[in-house]
């Protein structure tokens, strides 16, 4: 078994990794976020930069197959160059796996009460497309693939196991206080899916298991047309793209055929390429451009399943 462990800077220790690497955990994923120590403090984290560069050292000494760091940008007031120091540190410290994920304010948090009050907003987009490429040169500059949006990889045996079930639809289940979980089937030969989480605070999922009750807070089923809508956007955020063949035999669907307009303009516009894949079945991917307006890609698909409903 492949064991993915997240964990915060400050938790990391010798005798912690000592004791992680001998439960099996094989992949060390560190919220590091920044190596700022401004930086952090604006995210509201309790390391420090010096503390963040010593966890993942700490990490590599003690021999995980993959140590990874996640990093934050679009931060305010954040500069090109200021980006180009943390990846720069980022790169120097040598983990096999980096995240770079970009600010996003959600209402009902501390950042998203400061937004609704006026003291705080997300970068203008432009200037968040200034640091989206410019780490993806840098890092493909050190040796790091692209494989997805946000996910960068030193070889292919460093890509993270762990998130390829969430991109391709795979079953997963969650254990513990806000886990997530989903199973799939199909019903009359189309697929569907159930997904639920548990409770999100700490005492409430204990109360509930106490009493002997399952701790899910929430459910929501997903049909065809919601699975093949999320299955075109998330193929769209990796650079694998969407294995076409096996999407029209899931959901009955030629997605370029049903779309020949959009994807024309889009491969003359160099976002995206119809290729064949390594396993010979065609492939609608997107370029290194195309990454950078994944999402927005995603919305222009018509995807028109057999028969006209979700159910």
């Amino acid at each position: 078994p492949w064991i993915f462990l997240e964990a915060n800077p400050e938790d990391v220790t010798p005798e912690a990794c000592a004791a992680w690497r001998a439960l099996g955990v094989r992949t060390l994923s560190l919220g590091v976020q920044s190596f700022s120590d401004e930086a952090l403090r604006f995210l509201g984290r309790r390391h420090g930069g010096q503390q963040a560069r010593s966890a993942v050292e700490i990490a590599q000494a003690a021999g995980f197959d993959t140590v990874s760091a996640d990093l934050i940008f679009g931060l305010p007031g954040q500069t090109p160059e200021g980006w180009r120091r943390e990846l720069a540190t980022a790169v120097a410290l040598g983990p096999g796996h980096l995240s770079c994920y970009q600010l996003t304010i959600h209402s009902r948090t501390r950042f998203g009460v400061a937004a609704k009050r006026g003291q705080l907003s997300e970068m203008p987009e432009g200037e968040q497309a200034v640091l989206f490429e410019l780490a993806h040169h840098v890092l493909a500059d050190a040796g790091y693939s692209a494989y997805e949006v946000s996910n960068f990889a030193r070889g292919r045996d460093h890509e993270s196991r762990h998130n390829r079930k969430y991109w391709d639809h795979t079953p997963y289940l969650g254990l513990g206080p806000s886990a997530h979980s989903m199973a799939m089937a199909n019903t009359r030969g189309r697929p569907v899916a159930r997904r639920w989480w548990n409770e999100l605070r700490t005492p409430r999922w204990e109360r509930r298991v106490a009493a002997g009750e399952l701790p899910v807070g929430a459910r929501e089923s997903l049909g065809p047309k919601a699975l093949a809508t999320e299955a075109v956007m998330l193929g769209l955020r990796t650079t694998a793209g969407i294995e076409l063949d096996g999407f029209a035999a899931r959901y009955g669907v030629d997605l370029v055929a049903a779309n020949e307009a959009l994807v024309a303009h889009l491969v003359d516009e160099r976002r995206l390429v119809v290729h064949a894949g390594p396993e010979g079945g065609r492939r609608l991917a997107p370029t290194a451009s195309g990454l950078a307006v994944a999402d927005g890609m995603a919305t222009a698909f018509a995807i028109p399943l057999p028969g006209g409903s979700d159910s």
